[in-house]
Formats: structure tokens, sequence, C-alpha cells
């Protein structure tokens, strides 16, 4: 997939062939650890197919679908041009600004009772330029450069995000339609349930069951039921609309999303440590942010030395209007100037060390970037392992719970098993079930956090 930001952005740098973007300073991001904490694979590389990994074609297709209306994005890479466009104007400043006028006039005098009248007439073509003897004006161009490299990189993390975000809400959507699922599952077995109380309290049936606030209870148990179908249905309404507003679409709720979550694939390479420096986004645009501050710190320095000025003119001067492109009416200039700033009032000195602290910033918000990556990853690796264990006994539960409410049942029709034992199964078969839909949709989500953290690009190749 292409990224418009970047492409601005190598316009501009081959655009400005005698600029460079300034020199790499992730090596000053700080004690980089040799393994993960979580996990001893080191594995090189990154799934970037993640997205079809995750929810295959229809996953794919909507987040292409957000990256290409999503007004966030729209609006991420218009500050991708701008920066671009900053840049290319930082970088005029090393050539000579030339430009062309024209003047026409006419003077009348008196004189001792004489009266004259003069035209003036006039073309010419100026320039001028500071020559760049210090490096002050290449500092600053080469600064802006970083600014706009790093702005496209906060435009590829932000890329990133939206594809996280299509993809949680899909999940949202998924699970949502499974919990929709057991609560209607839920509600016919209370249905059940109460018609088998109430015709035990009709025969009159003393024991266990047989009352009337058991005949209660179970409608109790039906109507919390229900109520708890129509939130399920409201879950699912509120989640097609956040999915429809990622995608840029009007929130109707008329989209199509998947009924069941699918499965939790294999799990990424995690790579090393060292590797986040040069794959994610966000920590790349930090590593920007502080060359282009170093460099304007250099710019700062560089104001105290002299500036030289050169001007040059060349033209034309004449009272006869048919002559102003005549040669033998030609004139010309050329100057110079030289400046060495003396007294400011402190400005420059303060221009110093506000440049100074600003680069001294960006250094501590590398930093602080990194040591949140990697808790990122840590975070994500050993959240998984926890969620995996939890999966594995909440689907044991539910496979109990589901035999205990089928043998509660048999029981309680067979008349040698009590309502409440009865209800109680049928509470519990539910919660597991429910449970475990939501814990697995928790590893679709951390999978999706892994994948953002470890830095995978998103690369999207649609059918």
């Amino acid at each position: 997939m292409k990224f418009p930001g970047l492409c601005a952005l190598a316009v501009v740098l081959l655009g400005g062939c005698a600029l460079k973007s300034p020199g790499s300073r992730s090596s000053e991001a700080g004690n980089i650890p040799g393994s993960w904490s979580a996990t001893r694979e080191a594995r090189a590389g990154v799934d970037q197919a993640w997205v079809k990994s995750i929810g295959g074609r229809a996953l794919v297709a909507l987040v292409a679908e957000a990256q290409s209306a999503n007004p966030n994005l729209k609006a991420s890479a218009a500050r991708v041009e701008q920066a671009a466009a900053v840049a290319k104007i930082a970088g005029a400043g090393r050539f000579p600004s030339i430009g062309a006028g024209g003047v026409a006039g006419r003077q009348r005098q008196n004189f001792l009772g004489q009266q004259t009248i003069t035209n003036n007439f006039g073309v010419s073509l100026q320039a001028a330029w500071e020559i760049d003897l210090w490096g002050k004006v290449r500092a600053g161009a080469e600064a802006a450069i970083a600014d706009a490299e790093a702005q496209a990189q906060a435009d590829r993390a932000l890329r990133a995000s939206l594809a996280a975000q299509v993809s949680k809400a899909w999940l949202a959507v998924a699970e949502a339609s499974e919990q929709v699922a057991l609560a209607e599952i839920a509600v016919k077995s209370r249905e059940k349930s109460s018609t088998l109380v109430r015709e035990r309290f009709e025969r009159a049936i003393a024991e266990d069951g047989g009352s009337a606030a058991q005949v209660r209870l179970s409608e109790t148990e039906l109507a919390a039921s229900k109520s708890e179908l129509e939130a399920r249905r409201g879950d699912r309404e509120r989640a097609l609309r956040q999915l429809e507003l990622l995608l840029g679409r009007y929130p109707s709720g008329e989209i199509t999303a998947a009924a069941r979550l699918p499965k939790l694939p294999p799990a990424p390479p995690s790579g090393l440590p060292s590797e986040l420096l040069l794959r994610r986004p966000d920590l790349l645009a930090a590593e920007r942010r502080l060359a282009a501050a170093g460099r304007r710190s250099d710019e700062a320095s560089k104001a105290l030395f002299p500036s030289i000025q050169l001007t040059g003119s060349l033209g034309t001067s004449t009272i006869q209007l048919e002559r102003i492109l005549d040669s033998s009416s030609g004139v010309w200039s050329l100057g110079g100037s030289l400046t060495q700033p003396i007294f400011q009032g402190g400005r420059l000195r303060a221009g110093i060390e506000r440049a100074d602290a600003a680069e001294r910033e960006a250094l501590a918000d590398l930093q602080r970037a990194v040591l949140d990556a990697f808790g990122e990853v840590e975070q994500a690796l050993v959240t998984e392992i926890h969620l995996r264990r939890q999966e594995a006994e909440i689907a044991k539960a539910a496979e109990l719970s589901k035999d205990a409410a089928a043998r509660a049942g048999e029981e309680f029709q067979n008349g040698t098993g009590g309502v409440l034992t009865y209800l109680a199964a049928q509470n519990r078969e539910i919660e597991a079930a429910t449970s475990l839909v939501a814990v697995r949709r928790l590893l679709l989500d951390n999978r999706i956090n892994l994948h953002l953290a470890l830095g995978g690009d998103v690369v999207l190749r649609r059918p």
C-alpha cells in the first residue's frame, strides 16, 4: 500500500538534493535490553499482513475503506503535505532571490518662472543573496526536513492505529453477535424452565417446586434473560455504528459484519527490542524530532556569526517610453554588506538557551517513548500468556456447566431435583458461555495490541 505522506516527503527531498536529512540519533535512546523478559523468542521480522491473519479478506476490505475515507487520515495527509512545503520553503533560503520590476513616473518643476515636465521609465532585474557561509540556513532547512520526516512517520502511526481501531470494532461486532445468539438461547432455556416449574405447580406437586414462589422465581429469571437479550442487541447496534464511523460512513447500523469471532492466529515473531527503534513509526518520529531540535540548536548558535549579503540589479532608465528596452539606456548596480550582531538585548543568547532546552526535551521524549514501547510489548506478551490460561479454564468451566445444567434439567423433570438447583445450573451455563466469548475477544484485541507494539506495519493486499 502506498503512503501519501511519504510520497510527498520524497518529492521534497529529491527537489532539494543539495540538502540531506540529519543523521540518526537513535543511539541516544537509552539502554536497550538484549531480549524480552516475557518471552525468549527472538525471531526476526514482523507480520505485515496481520489484518488479514486476524479477519481475512472481509477485514482487509474494511481497513482499506477506512484508510481511504476516514477524515482523520485525510487531515493527517494534509499535515504531511504542509510539513513538506515548510521544508521546501526553508531550503529556498539557500538560493538567491531574483525579481523583476518596472517604474514609470512624470514630474513637473517650476524654477524662476520656468516650468519643466520630465518623464522617467525603466525596467530592472534585482537579485539578492545571503551567503550561508556558516551553515545557519542549511541547519534550519535540514531541521525542517527532519520535521517533515517526523510528520510522515506520525501519519504511518495513525494509519496503523486506524487499522487497529477498525479491527477491534469489527471484533466488537462479532462478539456482540455471539452474545446476542447466546442471550437468545438463554431466553429459550428460561422459557422451558419456567414452563416446567409452572406445570409442576399446577399439578400441585409438593416436592421442591410446587410453590407459587418458585413459579415467580422462574418467571423473574425469564424476564431478566429477556432484558439481557435487549442489552446485548443494544451493544451490537452501538458496535455496528462505531465501526461505520471509523469507515467514514454514516452510522446507520446497516453494515454487514462477522457473526462470530475468528480463531486466534499464530503469534507473530517478537524480534529483538533494538529492532523497535527501526520499525515503530512513533519511535522513528520521536527520533526525527530530536534530530530537528539538534539542527535548530546549531542554527541558533550560528546566529551569532556575521551575515554576508550580496545585492545587484540590472535594467534601463530613460525619459522616452519607446527606449525602455534600449541597451544604451542601461544601468546596473552591485553591492554587498557584512553585518555582525553586537547588541541584541540578549535575544540571540536566549534563543540559544531555548533551542538547547528544546533539544533536551526532545531527547527525554524519545527516551520516554522507547521505554513506553518496551512496556507495551512486554505487557502484550505477558497478557497473552495469562489470557490463554484463563481461556482454557473458562472453556473447561463452560463444558462442565453445560453438562451440569442438562443433568439438573433431567432431575427436575423426573421430580428428583429442586428448582433452585435447576435455575442455578442454568445461570452457571449462561455465565460460562458469555465469559468464554468475552475472553476470546480479549485475546484477539491483545493480539492486535501486540502487532502494534512490535511495530507491525499495515500492508494491505486486497483480492
